[in-house]
Parts: C-alpha cells; sequence; structure tokens
C-alpha cells in the first residue's frame, strides 16, 4: 500500500492546493487516525482521513475544471468574514470545487475552478510561470504610453519587491499587461507606479484558456482539449489563437 504526503492527498481530495491544505495542517484542522496531523506526515489509503471533523473520501472526487466570468464584488476567498459573495454562490455545487488562485474582489473576467489539487498547483506554483493576461482602464486625461508601459517590462519596484510585465501595450483608455506571476492587486500597483492608476480590470487569459465571448456570471465546464491548451498553449494552432485575439480586441480593445 503506497505513502504520500498529506498535503499531496488532501489536494487530490480536492480540498485545495497543496500549499493551502499545508495551511490547514499547520492550522490544526486536519487529523489522522483521531491525531491532530502533522506537516510532511505520510498517509495511506488505509487512513481515516478527516478535515474538522469531517470525514475525507480521497478517491471519490471526480476531477472536473470550470471557467467563470467573475462579476465585480465576489471574492474568491474559500470563506468571507464580512458575508460577501463568492464565487462558489455563482457555481454548481460540486464538492471539492475550489478557485484556482485569486481575482480581486473589485476585478472581473476569467477564473478557473476545479476539484483538480495538481492543477492548481501547477497553474500557481510560480516555477511553472503559466500566463495571466489583463486588460486595464486607467483614471487620468491620457492613458499609458508606450513608453510608460516599457518601464513595465523593464520592472518596477513594489512594497514587495521588484515586479515585471511579460508584455505591456497600449490601449483606449488604458493597456493590455500580460505577468508570468501572480501577486496580489499585482496589475493595479504596477500601473499606479507609473502614474497610472486602475479603474476597471479584467482577466482575459489564463496560459491558453480565453475568456472569449462568455457573459458576466456565465461559467462552462473546461474538456480535455481545453486543459491540454490551457497548460500548453504551443499545442493551439496559431490560427486559432489569432482568432482568439482578434474577438478579444473586437470586445474589449
Amino acid at each position: 500500500m503506497s505513502a504520500e504526503r498529506l498535503q499531496k492527498r488532501l489536494a487530490r481530495a480536492g480540498v485545495a492546493s497543496r500549499r493551502a491544505a499545508e495551511e490547514m495542517i499547520k492550522a490544526g484542522r486536519v487529523q489522522v487516525n483521531g491525531m491532530v496531523a502533522t506537516l510532511g506526515q505520510t498517509v495511506t489509503e488505509a487512513d481515516d482521513i478527516r478535515l474538522d471533523g469531517q470525514l475525507l473520501d480521497t478517491g471519490a472526487v471526480q476531477k472536473v475544471t470550470y471557467a467563470l466570468y467573475k462579476p465585480r464584488g465576489y471574492v474568491t476567498t474559500a470563506s468571507d468574514e464580512y458575508g460577501r459573495k463568492n464565487v462558489l454562490d455563482a457555481m454548481p455545487n460540486i464538492p471539492g470545487l475550489h478557485p484556482i488562485g485569486r481575482l480581486d474582489r473589485d476585478s472581473e473576467g476569467l477564473l478557473l475552478l476545479t476539484t483538480d489539487g495538481d492543477l492548481t498547483l501547477n497553474l500557481t506554483h510560480p516555477r511553472y510561470g503559466h500566463e495571466k493576461a489583463y486588460r486595464a482602464w486607467t483614471h487620468g486625461e491620457e492613458p499609458p504610453t508606450q513608453d510608460e508601459l516599457d518601464q513595465l517590462v523593464a520592472g518596477v519596484m513594489l512594497e514587495d519587491g521588484l515586479a515585471t510585465a511579460i508584455t505591456a501595450t497600449p490601449a483606449s483608455d488604458g493597456a493590455f499587461i500580460t505577468l508570468g506571476e501572480g501577486r496580489k492587486r499585482q496589475v493595479r500597483r504596477m500601473l499606479e507606479a507609473i502614474g497610472h492608476p486602475v479603474g476597471r480590470l479584467m482577466r482575459y487569459r489564463v496560459g491558453g484558456y480565453w475568456l472569449g465571448d462568455m457573459d458576466v456570471g456565465e461559467y462552462g465546464e473546461l474538456s480535455e482539449r481545453d486543459l491540454q491548451g490551457l497548460l500548453d498553449p504551443q499545442t493551439i494552432p496559431a490560427a486559432v489563437w489569432d482568432g482568439k485575439w482578434e474577438l478579444m480586441g473586437r470586445r474589449w480593445g
């Protein structure tokens, strides 16, 4: 009977990403065979694993992934002390479904949700460098110029360190920004650092998956082909990619 790390088992059960599962273990919320679990502990299929007293059936969770056009005003945290609307309120009631990463309450656009903890780790860990692309509308009389946006590609210093964009180009009343990381409110802070505070922010792509023509609040399940393109954009034919960019430009340019 093979053993694996407890945080990996929790992720495989769709409870959360491995990093979030580690925090649950540290907080004493996980028990194994009646004992409070410890970080780094290994478990097998024979072990009784409970989260907040509830038994986990680690083999029963079906791996499904959804794309949601997150409306503004919804939070992506698992629970909210202020009682604000949660993205899970907009989704079917599926055990283990959780958001992949975050999208700020005041932001909108593409949010992926899954029961697959390994997919969550792949898309959120910095070492994989999956791109996240945004359309920003900025305050002020003039939108940022290309010279100003080039500063974002070169890197701007924020309070939590140097932040760089993969690409940054002007748009009507704002800019298109592509990042390879996902710090809290990063796009907003980067544009503010060059004197262009953001009034509205929308994410239109994660990896190789695009928001496309989804409406606000709409969601749909990703197919195997969608998942392949999400994780490996190089598999998407150039003509298809160009078509997705054209659609995005017509809708949001």
